[in-house]
């Protein structure tokens, strides 16, 4: 661990009857010291600060000259143990209800006993720096963990293609214990990456039109069989209009849920009911949403985890580090949908966690997302450029799920030259390729005649930042989906861009 002993100057002290105009003529000599330690027997009883001396110097030099320094020196500077953390500093100086006008401070060993003097300045730039480099090693975490995330997703499709394959009983074992872990693992892994973009602000919120009964449904979908597995019996209730329908991100909501639900789940066997109801209030909709459990285990423990889910989790305990991550990114969304995540315990065994949302009303039926239709009658074809095999194979399996046909290109000089048929409906193209990258691929394809130069082009990327999308649009791109790539995003995509394919082809073939 780093400590202050980096950043003092050992400078000599000087004794508290020095006379004033010497210690001035000290500073004058040593134009980089900013203060001097008066020292008596070894410890520190003061501190001289150049700047207040020499403006004391200015206005009453010759009355001060032969004065001892002791009756002008800061009888109570800052003493700081010599084997304290700086942040623990930095953060000690921000917490202080003393004004920090002081520009130095001085160290002390265990004994007490004089060590050196540092400067606040140095302090606060080493600081600065520190922050600096944390954050940029956080960034590069952050893509090396988005990197890992599409990789698992890689591993995913393709277990999900051996699923389909007729194995032994032993291998089908197998393989479904690799795609469970990889799927928690990439859950972990992406929860862990928004998290992170929480508590930066960099956490997207993608509101869409939701209709809440169906919201309710998917929910029951999504977790009664794998709760039912687990021993637990989930019920799912919905109180309010059936058509009524909210502007939020519904993906984030359904993240919220799922860790709540998984919360209840790692308690142990029982009833789990999730309960959603909406009411008009004025020109607003109030959702409420509650999760009661009366799974077994100590309250106070698990109102602890809820309340504050990063503190106290053991380094070895993975399973209860995902559960950490998991609430406090979901504390953290539900505060960025402007509501805030509460936790009692029942009165007999459980928990019940909820929270409210004040949303605005919209269109029910805006809100479905279906795979992509048909063009012309036939599924649509799309090419897929990627140079990375495992990249090209997820998103091969998810049109595949989509009921879309597709081929694939290794970079961009590849994805040009197949683009010159004109067969493909969409083309689905990375931006850092070798040879040709995406961007000027597009560039190119842009350029082609015919049909060949029409097909919408859907940038496939972790740089999404708007800087970037700007370029991607400007270079003839309709639309970005961000890895790892989420179904759901590009069911969105795909229709967007494809239901107007049929008429375009329509009037290419005029």
């Amino acid at each position: 661990m780093e400590t202050l002993s980096r950043l003092i100057e050992p400078l000599a002290p000087i004794a508290p009857g020095t006379p004033s105009a010497t210690v001035a003529a000290m500073f004058d000599a040593n134009p980089t010291f900013a203060a001097l330690a008066v020292v008596d027997d070894g410890a520190p009883v003061g501190l001289v600060y150049r700047d207040v001396l020499q403006g004391m110097m200015r206005v009453a030099g010759p009355a001060l000259a032969t004065r001892p320094v002791a009756e002008i020196m800061d009888a109570k500077p800052r003493m700081v143990p010599v084997g304290t953390d700086p942040n623990t500093f930095v953060n000690a100086l921000a917490d202080s209800p003393t004004p920090i006008f002081r520009t130095a401070y001085v160290a002390v060993d265990a004994d007490g006993r004089y060590a050196g003097v540092g400067g606040l300045a140095s302090l606060l730039a080493s600081h600065r720096r520190r922050q600096h480099e944390a954050r940029d090693a956080m960034a590069i975490v952050e893509r090396m963990a988005v990197d890992i995330g599409a990789h698992l997703d890689g591993v995913l499709a393709i277990t999900e293609r051996l699923e389909q394959q007729r194995l032994t009983p032993d291998a089908a074992a197998f393989v479904r214990a690799i795609g469970d872990t990889s799927r928690d693992m990439g859950e972990t892994v992406g929860r862990a990456v928004d998290l992170h973009r929480s508590v930066n602000g960099d956490l997207q919120m993608d509101a869409a039109p939701t209709r809440l009964r169906d919201f309710a449904d998917l929910v029951e979908a999504r977790w009664a069989n794998r709760a039912s597995e687990g021993g637990s019996t989930l019920l799912v209730s919905y109180d309010g209009d059936p058509e009524c329908g909210v502007e939020i991100d519904g993906e984030r909501l359904l993240q919220v849920i799922d860790i709540l639900v998984e919360n209840a789940l790692s308690a142990g066997r029982g009833m789990i009911e999730v309960r959603l109801s909406a009411r008009a209030e004025g020109d607003r909709i109030t959702l409420d949403c509650q999760l009661r459990d009366n799974a077994g285990g100590h309250a106070e423990d698990r109102l602890r985890r809820v309340n504050d889910p990063l503190g106290g989790v053991g380094g070895q305990d993975r399973s209860e580090m995902a559960l950490g991550v998991g609430l406090a990114l979901a504390q953290s969304v539900v505060r960025k949908m402007g509501g805030r995540l509460i936790a009692e315990a029942n009165r007999g065994a459980g928990l019940t966690v909820g929270f409210s949302l004040s949303l605005i009303p919209a269109a029910a039926e805006a809100a479905a997302q279906d795979a992509p239709e048909p063009v012309g009658g036939r599924s649509a074809h799309i090419l897929i450029v990627d140079d990375n095999a495992t990249n090209r194979m997820v998103a091969e399996a998810l049109c595949d799920m989509f009921e879309c046909t597709s081929e694939q290109a290794v970079d961009g000089v590849e994805a040009v030259e197949m683009a010159r048929s004109g067969r493909f409906d969409l083309i689905l193209m990375d931006i850092k390729m070798p040879r040709m990258d995406g961007v000027a691929a597009t560039r190119a394809i842009r350029e082609l005649s015919g049909r060949s130069s029409a097909a919408p082009i859907v940038a496939l990327t972790a740089n999404a930042d708007p800087a970037d999308v700007h370029t991607y649009l400007a270079a003839g791109m309709q639309d970005v989906v961000e890895k790892p790539i989420k179904p759901e995003r590009l069911a969105l995509v795909l229709n967007s861009l494809l239901a107007g394919a049929d008429g375009d082809s329509a009037e290419a073939a005029a």
